[in-house]
């Protein structure tokens, strides 16, 4: 039997008694929706001081996909797992402490640390000195060490029960979902508006993805999946939608319209017209855009008024103060980076010499020349869907590519898997050539291959490989097909 034990995150503590009671809820929904998927037998029960889920019959794989699911759920600032025994006696809590600790300590400074709940006539301290001479006594290579000590030995009690820790894992933190209002996240695909995304979810708030296209169905086919990743990420317990609108015919009439010098704020204002009257349509009040002070010639202090004056919804930009290398690490951490890392630049338009100081009425004058008509028929056929539905679509989109299980001697086999998951799991095909290409480098790299040759594209799921598979047919590579293991 899995048992865990998960403490809320410290900020949700100090509200108001009602408040955390509410929170506390949310949390508990959510780990029973997300956690079911995996065990349906798991127990989940909120606690005034946390939450305990059970887990029983779990295997060594279910556990593994338990502890993977739970660290991405906001609101989790960490969690045991624990072994649970009665408490009879100081002897006993130390032989049920040694079952589990006594072979990892041989040659390490330890101490002990007990947390007690509840009435007995004994302190903790005291528990905490039996059970630690005794482990002291048992492995000689051992020794007690109450400050900085290799391993902390960790154990509660509550009431009559007696919880041994086995292992402590941190969460992510944050708020439970939807604690906060909605919010809808402008996503082109790259590495900031899936961060920010990603910091708006961890603190609370439902959110919802809105899409501007500038460069087709490769395009969008990409920024579905990155939008998908975060979702299924860290916010799977609730529906989102994904919104695509089409703004290459918005970008001709700027190209068209409006002074080179002007085009990028202008770009962005139109960006956050259409953007607010998504929200609207969807009753969301704010907006997250994945800008940071200073990065590109839009995103000054001056440009950010100008654009922000076009609307009076509320934008949030959760990195405003953040560098690009602190932006791409958390990308990493999170799981966004290789997906961001394959997606094409696509610049709406290209100025010579942007301004970085853009002035509002030489803007609005610009404007004066722009059919907004475009922009209005570009929000009105926006495509609305359930992000749930990404996935499906996907595999809709892509199954007209060929798989195959045989291969040939000469076949050319090239594993797009990230570096990390080919040097954990080696693709050996004996005889038969394996390169390895991840992904994120495979839009640039595959031209540089012997074109007169047939390649057979491998991930693990087939899911990237055969999307990957239908982009490079679109760019005329069409003897690419996809292998999957038999």
């Amino acid at each position: 039997m899995m048992k865990l034990i998960v403490k809320y995150h410290p900020e949700i503590n100090i509200k108001s008694r009602s408040v955390r009671k509410r929170f506390y809820k949310l949390l508990e929904s959510n780990l029973r929706i997300i956690l079911k998927k995996v065990h349906p037998k798991a127990h989940i029960i909120s606690r005034w001081t946390d939450i305990l889920v059970d887990a029983p019959l779990a295997t060594p794989e279910e556990r593994e996909q338990l502890l993977d699911l739970i660290v991405r759920i906001p609101g989790v600032d960490q969690f045991n797992e624990v072994v649970e025994y009665p408490f009879v006696d100081f002897d006993q809590a130390y032989k049920d402490v040694s079952r589990h600790w006594q072979d990892e300590i041989a040659g390490k400074s330890f101490c002990v640390r007990i947390k007690r709940t509840g009435k007995h006539d004994f302190t903790s301290s005291e528990l905490e000195r039996y059970v630690g001479g005794g482990l002291n006594q048992a492995v000689e290579s051992a020794r007690v060490q109450l400050k900085k000590p290799e391993l902390i030995i960790k154990a509660e009690l509550r009431d009559d029960v007696f919880h041994v820790i086995k292992a402590n894992h941190k969460g992510l933190g944050g708020m439970p979902l939807p604690s906060q209002e909605d919010v809808l996240a402008l996503m082109s695909g790259g590495f900031d508006s899936g961060v920010a995304a990603y910091h708006l979810i961890r603190r609370g708030a439902r959110t919802h993805f809105c899409f501007f296209n500038l460069g087709g169905k490769e395009h969008e086919i990409g920024v579905k999946q990155a939008c998908h990743q975060v979702w299924n990420a860290y916010s799977s317990s609730h529906k989102t939608r994904f919104i695509s609108v089409n703004f290459e015919p918005v970008v001709a009439e700027i190209l068209t319209k409006i002074d080179n010098g002007l085009m990028g704020v202008v770009l962005k204002r139109m960006m956050m017209r259409a953007a607010s009257k998504v929200a609207d349509k969807l009753n969301i009040k704010a907006l997250v855009t994945g800008e940071s002070l200073g990065q590109v010639s839009s995103q000054t202090l001056t440009n950010l008024n100008v654009i922000d004056r076009v609307t009076e919804t509320l934008i949030l930009r959760p990195l405003i103060h953040i560098d690009k290398s602190e932006i791409i690490d958390t990308a990493r951490k999170i799981g966004s980076h290789d997906l961001a890392a394959a997606m094409p630049e696509y610049c709406g338009v290209i100025s010579k010499k942007p301004t970085t100081r853009a002035v509002l009425s030489e803007i609005e004058a610009a404007e004066a020349n722009f059919d907004f008509s475009i922009l209005d028929d570009a929000i009105y056929h926006a495509n609305m869907m359930d992000v749930r539905e990404i996935e499906n679509e996907t595999h809709e989109e892509v199954k007209e590519v060929e798989q195959v299980t045989d291969l040939s001697s000469d076949s050319i086999v090239l594993d797009i898997r990230s570096p990390e998951e080919t040097d954990n799991a080696p693709l050996d095909l004996g005889d038969i050539e394996v390169i390895e290409l991840p992904f994120f480098k495979l839009a640039t790299k595959f031209g540089d291959l012997d074109q007169t040759k047939a390649y057979y594209l491998y991930c693990d799921r087939g899911v990237m490989s055969r999307l990957q598979a239908l982009l490079l047919h679109e760019h005329g590579y069409t003897d690419v097909k996809v292998y999957r293991k038999s």
